[in-house]
């Protein structure tokens, strides 16, 4: 670990010294995900949730060519009011590093970046997946193959409701990759708490599911596993009514050419305006929800 880029806070350090739980949170959310200062509001609130439940975050971010694993309130800040900052995946992690820039790493870099750590939970709002129109464009976001690879649980809302989550979840379950359900039998669809797909696991004890994580390293299973959990019921927008509003988003960035990287913030961006705001709120009360679930994972041992 002494030759890897790592730099960690000290809370983060002497929490995985002593075998205290820790959850790894990603940095996308908060500069590509919302505008400042909700961006940092999020991210400070999200913390606390984590250390209110008992383990410690670790916010992870790329600065200075090093992995920073965790950040002082300081380095939070900055990071929330960042310009031109790279949204880092698998195959410009390492390019990241080497230019020092300053990288926000997506669920497939955290998970890397938490592995490398010895961080085995991570808490996100949504993991990517297979977007629309995949027929022509293969646009199929590298966090599938990462759950696939990379021993991380992560704890989610399900995939982003502007992907095509039929292909998305048949992919997963192409790749071998757990999908469990908590506290229903239908997978949630990120703002949405049914996305009318049937969960292909269930597991509503957190023990349940950290024990699951021992079981697959004791077999020697490769990957992760990916747990979905819906939002709070009274934060929902359901898929009736939200889904209009993401065919109206995805029609914009067709009419507009957006493509690659540049899809998932268009998008996000366009739904924040079409529901005044209300898809923030939303987003914000299911981070807060996934991190609390995930403290409760990582303490069981996961």
């Amino acid at each position: 670990m002494t030759d890897l880029p790592l730099s960690f806070t000290p809370e983060v350090r002497e929490a995985l010294d002593a075998g205290r739980p820790v959850v790894a949170l990603e940095s996308t959310i908060i500069t590509h995900g919302m505008p400042y200062p909700k961006n940092l509001e999020m991210a400070r609130d999200v913390e606390a949730a984590i250390r209110e439940a008992g383990a410690v975050p670790a916010t992870i971010a790329l600065m200075d060519g090093r992995i920073h694993i965790g950040l002082d309130d300081a380095a939070l800040e900055s990071l929330a009011q960042a310009q031109d900052v790279m949204k880092v995946s698998r195959a410009d992690l390492a390019a990241c590093l080497v230019t020092r820039r300053t990288g926000a790493t997506t669920v497939a870099a955290t998970m890397i970046c938490s592995a490398l750590a010895g961080i085995r939970v991570f808490a996100t709002g949504g993991i990517g997946g297979v977007h629309r129109g995949v027929e022509d464009t293969m646009d199929i976001s590298a966090d599938l193959y990462e759950l696939a690879a990379t021993p991380v649980t992560v704890v989610s809302a399900g995939a982003k409701a502007i992907l095509d989550l039929p292909r998305t979840f048949e992919y997963l379950e192409t790749l071998g990759v757990p999908v469990i359900a908590v506290g229903q039998d239908v997978i949630p669809a990120f703002w949405s708490r049914d996305s009318g797909l049937p969960a292909p696991l269930r597991l509503d004890d957190p023990a349940q599911i950290a024990e699951a994580a021992r079981m697959r390293r004791a077999l020697g299973l490769p990957g992760g596993q990916l747990v979905v959990n819906p939002i709070p019921a009274e934060a929902e927008i359901p898929r009736a009514e939200i889904m209009p509003v993401v065919e109206q988003a995805l029609a914009d960035a067709t009419a507009q050419g957006i493509a690659a990287k540049a899809v998932t913030p268009f998008l996000l961006d366009r739904i924040f305006e079409l529901t005044e705001g209300r898809s923030l709120s939303a987003n914000i009360a299911l981070v807060l929800s996934n991190a609390r679930l995930a403290a409760r994972i990582a303490a069981e041992g996961a």
